[in-house]
């Protein structure tokens, strides 16, 4: 909640793919395979080469930080959201909200805040384990809202897909009791989502009267600590501009976390030439391994922090004023161009049941 590393998270190879871009990544290598295979029985046709390496130049070469058939993907979605704005989430299952507010100086102190990541990786891993196959959700939003004081509102909802697991309502029950340890738990129900009244490329009026301007965290350093919500959040400055910082959990049953850290170590020792890349690699892995063997996960994170405004100047200052702050905490932010006028539903608790992929 505070730290976006609670546990250990699935190399970002594959992290936000959609679901056509991860079929023409499989149908790529599958391609590329057999022609490889081939070529030691027949020379393959010149055109079957140029196919699978133009597929490969779509999915790999990556202007700025999306790969071109990201950004095709991402134009094609603008045009279509000019009309009209889909459901984004819309997944059938059910849904459990609740308001968390951790136990007084559990955030100020070093010690408190690491037990505090350790539960909370414990209950990251029992939701894991309740299903052969990862589906389970886990969302937190963290909003402060700026005035004469800030008032902070921060919640977490867990969403289990329709079909995943037999009883999800034993499974959130136990759920709701993990969490319970962490501080003060209540369940709440969200208010519906502000409606999409006016759109741009950089920011999202709502009918609210807000606005707003979504950015993917795509980068954090190592050595936050675990507070890295307090530096974009809670820093010091009157004229803070309201913001809200949502993280997405998806934690890997211990199979498929196993499988996952298998194909991770091999992946990194076929296709990594530069020996200190191994070397690192190789201790990633080591801390990977000692964590799996004593029953961790892997877990899929996507963070989102939004910055609201009254007006298009205003949300434009705040963007520019996050921007600077994730700079200086050496945090990578991608404000997801074009897709702002869904994207801000991320870091409202309406995230929970995001597709994976939804948000490039």
């Amino acid at each position: 909640m505070y730290s976006l590393t609670p546990g250990y998270r699935v190399p970002a190879i594959q992290r936000g793919l959609s679901p056509a871009e991860a079929v023409l990544t499989k149908a790529n290598a599958g391609a590329g395979a057999a022609i490889l295979a081939s070529a030691l029985l027949h020379q393959p046709p010149v055109w079957a080469l140029g196919a699978v390496a133009g597929v490969a130049g779509l999915i790999n070469i990556a202007p700025g930080r999306r790969s071109i058939a990201r950004w095709a993907t991402v134009g094609v979605r603008y045009l279509s959201e000019r009309r009209t704005t889909p459901a984004l989430a819309s997944s059938e299952g059910a849904t459990g909200t609740w308001t968390l507010y951790p136990h007084h100086g559990t955030m100020q102190d070093s010690y408190l805040r690491a037990s505090f990541h350790t539960r909370f990786a414990q209950a990251l891993t029992f939701a894991a384990n309740q299903a052969r196959t990862a589906g389970i959700q886990v969302h937190v939003t963290h909003h402060a809202a700026v005035s004469d004081v800030t008032d902070h509102t921060q919640t977490i909802s867990v969403h289990i897909p329709k079909g995943l697991v037999g009883h999800p309502e034993r499974v959130l029950s136990t759920i709701e009791g993990e969490l319970a340890a962490l501080g003060v738990l209540a369940p709440v129900t969200p208010e519906p989502a502000p409606a999409v009244a006016g759109r741009s490329g950089s920011w999202v009026a709502l009918d609210d009267g807000r606005y707003a301007a979504t950015a993917r965290i795509t980068g954090w350093p190592a050595e936050t600590d675990g507070d890295l919500m307090p530096k974009l959040l809670l820093g010091p400055g009157a004229d803070r501009a309201e913001r809200s910082l949502a993280v997405l959990y998806r934690p890997l049953p211990a199979a498929q976390s196993r499988r996952s850290a298998k194909w991770q170590v091999a992946a990194g020792e076929a296709f990594t030439t530069d020996k200190i890349k191994q070397e690192a690699h190789a201790a990633a892995s080591e801390t990977a391994r000692d964590a799996l063997v004593q029953g961790a996960c892997l877990v899929d994170i996507d963070a989102y922090l939004t910055v609201w405004g009254d007006s298009p100047e205003e949300v434009t200052d705040a963007r520019w004023e996050a921007s600077l702050t994730a700079d200086r905490h050496r945090i990578s932010l991608d404000w997801l161009t074009g897709q702002q006028q869904r994207a801000y539903v991320m870091t409202t608790p309406h995230g929970a049941p995001t597709r994976k992929g939804a948000v490039l």
